[in-house]
């Protein structure tokens, strides 16, 4: 089994905010070789949050879940294993300074 670890940078403009990370947690998966597996996105900070949710921007003020700390998607064929429109998304409530999101992916 391979194991694959990086940190993802934010330092976001406004104090509260919401980020489609979906493009960079991808960008680690091709990196990581991983085709089969699990990946664990978390939020290293008490003042941050991931979740999956659509990319509407209508359901950007109703979310169907409340947000966490982190998330875990499966991996298959190489590729993030969700629903046709969901996306991974970083939210901010304490922003414009320097904070991280640990990307995690084990398999093979």
């Amino acid at each position: 089994m391979k194991s694959y670890r990086k940190e993802l940078w934010f330092n976001t403009k406004q104090r509260r905010e919401f980020i489609n990370i979906t493009p960079r947690v991808e960008e680690c998966l091709e990196e990581s070789g991983i085709r089969e597996g699990l990946i664990l996105v978390n939020a290293m900070h008490i003042t941050a949050s991931v979740f999956i949710n659509d990319d509407e921007s209508g359901l950007h003020q109703v979310k169907r879940q409340i947000m966490g700390r982190e998330v875990v998607v499966a991996v298959t064929n190489g590729n993030l294993d969700f629903g046709p429109w969901e996306q991974i998304f970083y939210g901010e409530f304490d922003g414009r300074r320097k904070k991280r999101v640990l990307v995690k992916i084990i398999g093979e």
